[in-house]
């Protein structure tokens, strides 16, 4: 570009960031008043400002930006590889997807194969288990950790078993070491859905670098964003071949958008029935999709990626200072406890009501978001029982005790980023008032 061109440039980031001082300055809270989100992103002027400086490179799918971005991500986990995609789903998708590849010879997940996972969760979680004609196989998870119960993975198992594919649930961690030597003893592939858990570790190592793949969600709700977006992770050359192609139409083809003939031999490959020297470009070894992000989401990836360690520690800040101001209620409510070993980054903080608790759920969630404060159910709570899956082929195994309390009485309240103590301190005096109220039969049933 000119010089001129350069300057001008310089003007409209300067003023991208006159503009966000000025459209997006922090408004007093007024408790009531006040939205108190569950979730949300939390954005600055260097991140508005990457999104224009993209914008005005005139690029508009992949390109720099996703580059960078990836080799950004993948440092933070310490892996290999990580793929871009445009959304977390995606990410899910793309990821048990890889394991279809007749490429893995022996080890292809093929139709009618079984894979382990947990009903008390996100559906994009299990939807590419059938979404590929696998079966998923439900077990139960345990309180107050909602994770997946690991003393049922045996009882899981059958010959078809090939895979399990589970979340660390709201950023808490799920018993590594007991899923991994499973998977282990029984070359079985694992895929940790880390959407909820950027930044979780457990025994000193990040989530996400346990398992064979690995996937994360830039929702805005999310621990960084890119307003939508994802990444698959993997620490394996060869699944990366894969994941990529079925992320990039299912192409046998590695080159970069916007690059040709990387291999040196585009036009001398024979694959399939192909007649010999069909252009490697346009060579499908995958049935696959278009799932890529643009490069303005990326820019906004690469400058939210520089403030997780932030974003991360204000979230453990953020969950503690919330269950301790909420450890009054502990007769009527269980509140969440970290897997042993792990140091979970934060998602949400899960609320679940007792059994005897003189108020219902939905009473308190009632309460609470009279009070503008930000309320969400665990997701689907229990998918076996949702409508989307009547007539789906699946297993459980065992009794759904723990998944079906989650449905009933279980619900989250945020920890993000953009949550100031006085936000924490009027939730838990919205809570502790309520249940004052439900204890004096002031609550109407």
């Amino acid at each position: 570009m000119s010089e001129r061109s350069e300057q001008l440039r310089q003007q409209i980031l300067q003023l991208t960031a006159e503009f966000h001082a000025e459209a997006f300055a922090r408004r007093d809270f007024v408790p009531g008043s006040s939205v108190v989100p569950v979730s949300g992103k939390v954005i600055d002027a260097a991140d508005m400002s990457a999104v224009v400086d993209s914008a005005l490179d005139g690029w508009f799918t992949t390109g720099r930006w996703a580059k960078d971005f990836e080799r950004k991500l993948a440092r933070f986990f310490g892996l290999r590889s990580a793929s871009l995609v445009n959304s977390g789903s995606s990410a899910n998708l793309v990821a048990l997807s890889a394991l279809t590849s007749p490429k893995l010879g022996d080890r292809q997940l093929k139709p009618g194969d079984e894979v382990i996972t947990v009903a008390a969760g996100f559906p994009t979680t299990v939807n590419p288990i059938f979404q590929n004609r696998l079966v998923p196989v439900f077990v139960d998870v345990t309180l107050p950790t909602y994770e997946i119960d690991v003393t049922k993975l045996e009882d899981a198992r059958s010959e078809k078993t090939k895979a399990v594919m589970v979340a660390h649930t709201l950023g808490n961690v799920f018993d590594l070491d007991a899923v991994v030597a499973f998977c282990k003893k029984y070359n079985l592939w694992l895929v940790e859905d880390c959407c909820d858990a950027l930044g979780s570790t457990y025994n000193g190592q990040k989530v996400g670098t346990f398992g064979d793949i690995a996937t994360v969600s830039f929702y805005p709700a999310h621990h960084i964003t890119m307003g939508e977006g994802g990444a698959v992770l993997t620490d394996k050359p060869a699944l990366q071949v894969l994941i990529d192609s079925f992320r990039d139409w299912g192409r046998d083809c590695w080159c970069e958008p916007g690059v040709d003939n990387t291999c040196g031999k585009r036009f001398d490959w024979q694959l399939g029935t192909l007649p010999c020297g069909y252009d490697h470009k346009y060579t499908y070894s995958h049935v696959g999709y278009n799932l890529k992000a643009t490069d303005m989401q990326a820019a906004l990836g690469v400058s939210q990626i520089a403030k997780l360690p932030e974003f991360i520690e204000r979230r453990k800040a953020n969950f503690a200072y919330l269950k301790n101001a909420l450890k009054p209620l502990e007769q009527y409510v269980v509140l969440p406890e970290a897997t042993p070993k792990s140091d979970p980054s934060w998602f949400g903080f899960p609320i679940g009501v007792k059994a005897d608790a003189p108020f219902k759920r939905d009473q308190l969630t009632k309460a609470l978001e009279a009070q503008k404060i930000g309320t969400r159910l665990l997701f689907a709570g229990n998918l076996s029982r949702q409508p989307a899956y009547e007539g789906w082929e699946y297993r459980v195994v065992g009794e759904m005790t723990n998944t079906d309390y989650v449905m009933n009485n279980v619900f989250w309240i945020g920890v993000f980023p953009g949550l100031t103590n006085e936000m924490l301190d009027f939730i838990a005096k919205t809570a502790i008032e309520f249940v004052e109220q439900a204890k004096a039969g002031l609550v109407v049933v």
